[in-house]
């Protein structure tokens, strides 16, 4: 009887010491949770009030910081005079929890910053995941770097791709390399414009000839009439 009392009496006792934590999300508009750490109890109950723009409270873990893995609260879009709540209770303060913002809409609200820690450990302090969520950013940046040289590459190439084809089908009609189609064409055109010169000049040549023929043919006419003339004087 007097045990069943006092585990009565315990439990009011519980109830006391839990206690209430709220978390402002995205506080005076910026990308931040305050606070960004905080230290509870077992059954303490985090409220995490959404203050502005549109974010969200994802579960995480430590080695990655912008990578869902648990509990999340899904976007809640702030408007005028309304505050979003979500309340999460602490069931075991021994182990760390690891929040970011799963924003990516305009910006990546993990990759800047906007994580938030329960009981960090010494040896994985809330600064070390923050750091570790913000140096994603510079690696998405190298990643997309990467990928933005191979486009430009693949962009060049495809511009030479084009070229090539072009000169491809220049090489075709000239049965040339494409590496000297382009110049294979124009030697092409050249050799076209070299055989049209030579050839015009080879018809002056012709005519010139004929010319000669022709006036070689007056002469032995000429002479035929002045011997018809001496003819019909004798006669």
């Amino acid at each position: 009887m007097h045990f069943t009392t006092i585990a009565a009496a315990l439990i009011p006792a519980v109830a006391v010491y839990a206690a209430d934590i709220t978390i402002a999300v995205g506080a005076n508009n910026g990308l931040v949770f305050d606070p960004p750490s905080v230290t509870a109890q077992l059954n303490d109950n985090l409220i995490f009030q959404f203050m502005s723009k549109n974010h969200s409270v994802t579960q995480s873990t430590f080695a990655n910081p912008c990578t869902k893995s648990g509990i999340d609260s899904g976007f809640q879009a702030v408007t005028p005079g309304n505050v979003p709540q979500w309340n999460v209770t602490v069931n075991d303060p021994t182990t760390p929890l690891w929040m970011f913002c799963a924003q990516t809409n305009p910006a990546n609200h993990c990759q800047a910053g906007m994580v938030f820690a329960v009981n960090p450990p010494a040896d994985k302090t809330f600064d070390m995941f923050q750091a570790a969520a913000k140096a994603l950013a510079a690696t998405s940046g190298a990643s997309s770097a990467a990928p933005g040289a191979s486009g430009s590459a693949g962009a060049s190439g495809v511009s030479g791709a084009a070229g090539a084809t072009g000169g491809v089908s220049g090489a075709s009609s000239a049965g040339v390399p494409a590496a000297t189609g382009a110049s294979g064409v124009s030697g092409a055109s050249s050799t076209s414009a070299g055989a049209s010169s030579t050839g015009s000049s080879t018809s002056p040549a012709a005519s010139s000839t004929g010319n000669s023929a022709a006036r070689m043919g007056g002469s032995a006419a000429g002479v035929l009439g002045v011997v018809g003339l001496f003819a019909g004087l004798l006669l």
